[in-house]
C-alpha cells in the first residue's frame, strides 16, 4: 500500500499505546506518517468513552473531518477505540462518511479493514471478545512506530474483572486476560537492547495480574501454581533487566493491593517511587455504592503502609466529584480523606453518566451541576494545598532527572521527570538530547511543577533516534 497516514489518541495510556501499534501496522502495510492531517490520506481517531465530553469531542472533530475528506479524493476516515466498541453503528449513523469503525478486540486488523474499505466501501466490525491468540491479543505483541523512543508502554493485562458502577471499562475491553510472564519480559529486555531505559507496565487493574494466569495452571495440573497474583515478581524481573533504569505501572486497584508489591517497589532499585492510589471518593457509603471494594480506613491503612515501606514515596490519585446520590456529609468525608492522604498530586473529575454503567441509570440521584461544581472547586484547593506543601518540601534536593525536551511554553527551557513522576523545568549550560539523565537542584516548588537548577550530566540516551518497525 501506498498513502500518508495521521492518528489521533484520545484518553489514556492504553489507548496511546494502542495507537502506537496502529501507526505500526500502517507503516508495515507500506503507509508513511504524516506531519498533519492537510499532508494525510487517513485519519486514525482512537477514541475513549470515560467521560461524556469525549463523545462530544469525537463527532465534533468527525465534522471537521468531513470538509477535510470532501477535499481530497480517496481519503479515509477510521475510528477505533473503546467509543467505539461502544456505539458501534451508532458512530456510522451518526458520521456515514467515516469509511472504518473498528473496536478494542480488533487493532491488529486495522491496515485490513482499511484497504477492505477501498475496495468494497465502508465497513464497522466489532468484535464481542478479545481474539485468543497472543500474538494479536495483546497490543504489545503486534508491529510498533514510536516517537519518544527512550521508554515504552508494555501492555502486561487487558480488560477488567471489577464492576465498578461508573465505569465502562469492563464493557469496552472486556474480561480480564494477563499476558504470559516470560513474554512481558522478553519484550522488556529487547526495548532495553534498543536503548530504552524507561518502562511502564500497562492494565486496567495491574496488581491483579496473574491470578488468571495461576488458575490455568492450576487447572492444568500444577499443584504448586499459588492462586495469587504475580505483579509483584513481575515488577522485580523488569526492574532487573540490563539497561532500564526506571519502572512505572498504571494503573492498580486499592483492594487488589499487597504487601508484597510494596516490597517489590522498596527493594529493586529501578522501580520508581511514586504510587497512583485511585481513593475515587472518601465516603465510606458512596464507595459502597461505586462497588470499589475497600472503606476509607482501609485505603488510609494501605497508604500509610505504603509510605513506611517505600522512602519518599510520591502519591497520586482519582476523584471523583458528584456521584449520584452523593451528600454534602459525603463530600466533607472526601475532603477528610484527601488531606489526610497528603498526595502529591491527583486527578478530579465531575461524575459523568457513561451510557451502559449501572451509575447512569442512578439519574434521580444525579447531583446538581452547580453543587457539584462547587465541590469540584473546594476538592481542587484541598489537593492543590497538599501538593504545594510537598513540591516546596523539595526545594534544596537534587533530583534525578529524565529529559522529555523542550518546554511547551518557553523552548530555551527543558522539561524532565523525576523518579516521582514530578515535572521539572530547568536550564543546561549546553544542549541535553531527550533521554538523557541529569541531577538538578530544586529552587522553586508549586502546585503542578518544580523549577530547578542544572547540576549534572549522569546518562546520555543510548536509544536510537528512531526505533524501526518491527514484527513481535
Amino acid at each position: 500500500m501506498s498513502g500518508r497516514y495521521v492518528v489521533r489518541t484520545y484518553g489514556c495510556q492504553m489507548n496511546e499505546h494502542d495507537s502506537e501499534r496502529i501507526a505500526g501496522l500502517l507503516s508495515a502495510d507500506g503507509y508513511e506518517e504524516a506531519s498533519d492531517e492537510n499532508d494525510a490520506d487517513i485519519v486514525v481517531l482512537n477514541t475513549c468513552c470515560i467521560r461524556e465530553n469525549a463523545d462530544n469531542k469525537l463527532y465534533g472533530n468527525l465534522g471537521h473531518l468531513k470538509t477535510w475528506k470532501d477535499e481530497k479524493e480517496g481519503r479515509q476516515i477510521v475510528v477505533a477505540g473503546c467509543l467505539s466498541q461502544k456505539d458501534r453503528d451508532g458512530v456510522r449513523g451518526r458520521a456515514p462518511y467515516v469509511d472504518v469503525v473498528l473496536g478494542t478486540h480488533n487493532v491488529h486488523r486495522t491496515a485490513e479493514l482499511i484497504s477492505h474499505a477501498r475496495e468494497h466501501g465502508p465497513i464497522t466490525e466489532i468484535l464481542e471478545a478479545a481474539v485468543v491468540d497472543e500474538h494479536v491479543l495483546f497490543p504489545s505483541a503486534l508491529p510498533v512506530r514510536r516517537e519518544v523512543s527512550y521508554a515504552a508502554w508494555v501492555t502486561i493485562q487487558i480488560g477488567c474483572d471489577n464492576n465498578c458502577a461508573f465505569c465502562i471499562v469492563p464493557s469496552v475491553r472486556g474480561e480480564e486476560i494477563s499476558r504470559p510472564f516470560d513474554d512481558v519480559v522478553a519484550e522488556v529486555e529487547r526495548f532495553a537492547a534498543d536503548g530504552v531505559s524507561e518502562i511502564t507496565l500497562l492494565g486496567q487493574n495491574v496488581n491483579s495480574y496473574g491470578r488468571d494466569l495461576q488458575r490455568a495452571a492450576r487447572r492444568d495440573g500444577d499443584d504448586e501454581a499459588r492462586l495469587r497474583p504475580l505483579f509483584a515478581d513481575l515488577l522485580t524481573a523488569v526492574g532487573d533487566v540490563d539497561g532500564i533504569r526506571r519502572v512505572r505501572f498504571t494503573s492498580p486497584h486499592p483492594k487488589d493491593m499487597r504487601p508484597e508489591t510494596f516490597a517489590a517497589m522498596a527493594q529493586s532499585p529501578a522501580v520508581c517511587e511514586h504510587l497512583h492510589y485511585p481513593l475515587q471518593s472518601g465516603s465510606n457509603r458512596v464507595l459502597a455504592l461505586m462497588h470499589r471494594g475497600y472503606t476509607a480506613d482501609r485505603y488510609l491503612e494501605r497508604l500509610a503502609d505504603a509510605r513506611r515501606r517505600i522512602p519518599d514515596l510520591a502519591v497520586s490519585t482519582d476523584i471523583i466529584v458528584g456521584f449520584p446520590g452523593e451528600t454534602e456529609a459525603d463530600f466533607e468525608q472526601t475532603l477528610e480523606v484527601t488531606a489526610a492522604a497528603g498526595y502529591d498530586f491527583a486527578y478530579t473529575f465531575i461524575f459523568s453518566p457513561r451510557p451502559g454503567t449501572e451509575a447512569a441509570d442512578l439519574e434521580a440521584d444525579f447531583v446538581d451541576p452547580a453543587v457539584a461544581g462547587e465541590r469540584f472547586e473546594r476538592l481542587r484547593a484541598v489537593v492543590e494545598r497538599s501538593a504545594l506543601q510537598r513540591h516546596e518540601a523539595r526545594v534544596g534536593m537534587v533530583e534525578e532527572v529524565l529529559v522529555e525536551g523542550p518546554s511547551k511554553k518557553d523552548p530555551s527551557v527543558l522539561a524532565g521527570r523525576t523518579r516521582q513522576n514530578k515535572l521539572v523545568h530547568f536550564t543546561p549550560p549546553t544542549p541535553l538530547r531527550t533521554g538523557s539523565y541529569a541531577t538538578v537542584e530544586i529552587t522553586h516548588g508549586a502546585p503542578h511543577h518544580l523549577l530547578g537548577n542544572f547540576v549534572d550530566l549522569i546518562a546520555e540516551p543510548t536509544h536510537r533516534r528512531r526505533i524501526p518497525v518491527e514484527a513481535l
